[in-house]
């Protein structure tokens, strides 16, 4: 693709960038066979192809419309063009940049800018976030049924053990997953433990993809140092990864090294966290089965979701799949699996109408099969599929957790 960026960004680094990415796509129409928006809505402008139209025209000086905004918006970030582009158009970066651009060009409304805002100020934040959220659980007997079931139940975990062992591995919490599912960590810890790993638990806190895919990178940027810092010191003493439960963050975490690669002070240590960034099934996969085990009360037949951010951002599919299978599970077949279940980090908020359609696809898909169970690798995939599921949603670790309960609370 022949490129004229404006004066304005053509020698910045984000330009560069962009105008890199731009020239490896050859219009070819791949993508848009797995873009989700393409499937439900038909319009090219919907589709990948179309979106880096939009980009293009923008970074080459023409006035970008509520309309540009409107079809960046509806894109959910799933990244499985990504998987089906030929030519390896890194597709999520340029919309990040091409976003941030129309975004600074067009206004938007003022309801826009009050739900926007609210989130970008309450979901990085986990005080702010599980206060709210503790007092719409506690009021939840007296909301209206519509917006009760937008508010999930209170979950309980339960202790996990702190043993010492040589090998060890940072768990960050993250912002939102310790108040919604406090379990999925517990989990975490205690297999990890059967197996002779130290999770260790800084206070970190947000990964900065909430910050990133609203074209807020400055603030991103500085929740990735901030994380940095906080793990740096047991980096140095000799953590062996970062394991982060939530592919959503894990897929971000693992670009800290590009996106910070221009900081003079955090390069280095940034790449190094890149590095280190691994998502839970590549670090039990090489296991030995032994240590291992099915939990005794988790039903034997389920379907596995793999979010978006694992198959397409992390390239991981298999996996955790092939884990399961490994200790005595029963995958059922889930056809169209590359598609989203549209929970895609804030989009069920900002896009609810697409976000509910791709929700009830998914949900039919995945319990086209009878699985008495669904486990998935990311919180925001497991409260979108709880929603609507007639059957349990967890968290593929509570599979493997040597505690007494598989715990399905809030489905």
């Amino acid at each position: 693709m022949q490129t004229n960026l404006t004066d304005s960004i053509r020698d910045t680094a984000k330009g560069q960038e962009a105008d890199r990415i731009l020239r490896t796509c050859v219009h070819c129409g791949f993508c848009n066979a797995t873009c989700p928006t393409y499937q439900l809505l038909g319009n090219e402008l919907d589709g990948p192809r179309g979106r880096i139209y939009l980009i293009k025209q923008t970074l080459e000086g023409n006035v970008p419309s509520a309309h540009t905004q409107l079809h960046l918006d509806r894109c959910l970030t799933c990244r499985a063009c990504e998987t089906t582009c030929p030519s390896g158009v890194e597709y999520g970066r340029l919309l990040e940049i091409g976003r941030a651009q129309v975004e600074q060009a067009v206004p938007r409304s003022w309801r826009q800018r009050l739900l926007r805002g609210a989130l970008l100020r309450t979901l990085p934040y986990r005080l702010r976030f599980t206060f709210l959220l503790r007092a719409g659980q506690w009021l939840r007997p007296l909301l209206p049924g519509r917006i009760r079931r937008l508010v999930p139940r209170r979950v309980h975990g339960r202790p996990a053990p702190s043993n010492v062992h040589p090998r060890r591995v940072i768990v960050p919490p993250g912002c939102v997953q310790p108040a919604l599912a406090p379990q999925i960590d517990q989990a975490t810890v205690r297999v990890l433990d059967g197996v002779g790993i130290q999770a260790l638990q800084p206070d970190s806190g947000c990964c900065g993809a909430v910050n990133l895919h609203m074209a807020d990178e400055d603030q991103a940027l500085e929740f990735m140092r901030r994380n940095i810092d906080v793990w740096w010191p047991h980096i140095e003493a000799g953590a062996e990864a970062i394991v982060v439960t939530a592919t959503g963050c894990g897929v971000t975490v693992r670009d800290y090294g590009r996106l910070l690669a221009h900081d003079p002070d955090y390069s280095v240590k940034a790449e190094r966290v890149s590095a280190l960034a691994r998502d839970l099934s590549e670090l039990l996969e090489d296991v030995d089965r032994n240590k291992l085990q099915r939990n005794a009360r988790a039903p034997r037949r389920i379907a596995f979701h793999a979010p978006c951010t694992l198959q397409h951002g992390m390239k991981l599919s298999g996996r955790a799949e092939a884990l399961l299978v490994r200790l005595g599970f029963e995958l059922t077949p889930v056809p169209d699996a590359h598609l989203c279940c549209g929970s895609a980090g804030t989009y069920s908020i900002l896009q609810p109408r697409l976000s509910q359609q791709l929700g009830d696809d998914k949900v039919q898909a995945l319990e086209s099969g009878a699985p008495e169970l669904i486990a998935t690798a990311n919180i925001g995939c497991l409260l979108e599929l709880r929603k609507r599921a007639g059957v349990p949603v967890v968290h593929w670790i509570e599979l493997l957790d040597p505690a007494p309960d598989v715990a399905p609370a809030g489905s």
